[in-house]
């Protein structure tokens, strides 16, 4: 079964790995919404820069660095997501916390990886 992902920190540069993500997600069949500091469009999908309401996120994979997650942390456990995957860099012991005492599994792993290794 299909679960949609959100990519907090999209961009339009193929050479981010948010780029990368977001193209694999998306051949592999993968609902997917993105969040990004320019709005643009990546795969078929559109970049947004407001923090939308988005409905029914099973996995939010990051792409920004911990000195930018704060202004995030309400946001994402509003989406009430299953999990977040934290990419390298993006590895934040504070957020871990929070997402665990609401029961949202953490995952610190590539997405790029679990995609290519069927355990995404």
């Amino acid at each position: 079964m299909k679960k949609k992902t959100l990519v907090i920190g999209a961009s339009t540069n193929p050479a981010r790995y948010s780029f990368m993500a977001i193209n694999r997600l998306v051949s592999r069949g993968q609902p997917t919404v993105a969040i990004g500091l320019r709005e643009g469009e990546v795969a078929g999908v559109n970049i947004v820069k407001e923090m939308r309401p988005f409905e029914g996120i099973d996995t939010i994979t990051l792409y920004i660095n911990p000195r930018r997650q704060p202004e995030y942390y309400d946001y994402i456990l509003s989406l009430n997501p299953n999990r977040v995957i934290f990419n390298p860099g993006t590895e934040n012991p504070e957020l871990y916390k929070l997402l665990q005492q609401e029961h949202i599994e953490v995952e610190v792993a590539c997405t790029l990886i679990m995609l290519s290794t069927n355990q995404y």
